[in-house]
């Protein structure tokens, strides 16, 4: 599994750091020259209240402070080379050097105390992810998988995406997902259906039973969770996972796929993608308590070479600055031929330049290749 955040931070490379850290040193050694050589009625001095401001909003207190020392060393050269330092005015500037400095000391503190309390809380909500996602193999018997998750907050979000495979005695099955919300609830659902997913897969020999299990665990936990007096009933009603599950046997070029309110998966093949749309498609999981609901699966040929991409809503739901949703067919099709990793990496990052470097949601992708028996 991969985990990617985009954040809009610092440079944090050595190089890139020192250069960032020499900049207020720099503004400080300028305007201490030309404030020494400048005429007697111009006054540069307050320009020197800047390097200890820029420093504070990239580097800790220490060094803020130190910066912040250094102006004031420096306005009180220039006040004894220019007239003294007794000079009112040379005074009043060093008292207003001294104060900002302290100021924007006490900010870097606050800052770096806010950056330091993000961290652990975006170390838990991987740490969190990490369990209930775990790794896709990245071979299933002639399949080649590859999988990646893209957070759409650099906070301690996390989101319902799940994705999931488990080897049988003659093939593999898939489940990928999108739980309603976000945070702790939607992770503890995602973890509930993935816990059922790994523990019924080897246990039902037909997709269908599969589904129905999911769905009876689901509202097996509602039940409990409507006992312990957790949720709300409105909650509760409005709780539900978008889900297609796949059963891709090894010795036949075929999927058995039942879709449960889930975007359909793509096939690429022969530079173009096609959707595979069910013809009886089942409501998301936690909502056929509402109506009556038979689980179908229905087959689609998927032979050498082929590729299958699972997603969720978070990558065609995702819009640029017009308002356009990403148009995945479109571009899955023109990467035909790559591998999952290189498919999914490319697609990765088209998919963050069409957002703009912010995605409006989580979102979740799993590319699958059909390898030769032999292979």
């Amino acid at each position: 599994m991969a985990s990617r955040r985009f954040l809009q931070s610092f440079p944090k490379t050595p190089r890139r750091r020192k250069a960032l850290v020499a900049m207020p040193f720099a503004l400080i050694a300028v305007v201490t020259v030309v404030d020494v050589i400048a005429p007697p009625d111009v006054h540069l001095g307050p320009f020197l209240v800047a390097a200890p401001a820029v420093a504070a909003s990239f580097t800790g207190p220490r060094m803020t402070a130190f910066v912040g020392a250094v102006a004031v060393l420096a306005q009180s050269l220039v006040a004894v080379a220019r007239t003294s330092i007794n000079d009112l005015n040379h005074t009043y500037q060093i008292i207003a050097l001294i104060l900002i400095s302290v100021f924007v000391t006490f900010f870097a503190h606050l800052r770096e105390r806010n950056e330091q309390a993000v961290s652990q809380l975006r170390s838990v909500a991987e740490a969190a992810q990490r369990v209930v996602l775990r790794p896709l193999p990245r071979r299933s018997g002639p399949l080649r998988i590859a999988s990646v998750y893209l957070a759409a907050e650099a906070e301690a979000q996390i989101g319902g995406d799940l994705y999931a495979a488990a080897r049988t005695t003659d093939g593999t099955r898939l489940i990928i997902g999108d739980v309603r919300g976000k945070g702790l609830s939607a992770i503890g659902e995602a973890a509930s259906v993935l816990g059922a997913f790994h523990a019924l897969s080897r246990q039902e020999s037909q997709l269908p039973d599969l589904v129905a299990h999911l769905e009876a665990s689901i509202a097996l936990d509602e039940n409990h969770t409507v006992h312990e007096g957790v949720d709300d009933d409105r909650d509760l009603a409005e709780s539900f996972v978008t889900a297609a599950v796949l059963d891709i046997p090894d010795a036949a070029t075929e999927l058995h796929l039942v879709s449960c309110g889930h975007p359909p998966p793509l096939l690429l093949r022969a530079g173009e993608a096609k959707p595979l749309n069910v013809r009886a498609p089942a409501p998301p999981l936690g909502l056929t308590h509402l109506l009556v609901t038979e689980h179908r699966a229905q087959t689609f040929t998927f032979g050498v070479g082929d590729t299958l991409l699972l997603y969720t809503d978070g990558v065609i739901e995702s819009r640029d600055r017009s308002g356009a949703f990403y148009p995945l067919p479109e571009r899955a099709a023109s990467r035909c031929g790559q591998g999952p990793d290189s498919l999914l990496e490319s697609l990765c990052a088209d998919l963050v330049r069409h957002a703009g470097g912010c995605l409006g949601d989580d979102a979740a992708l799993v590319a699958i290749e059909r390898l030769p028996a032999s292979g």
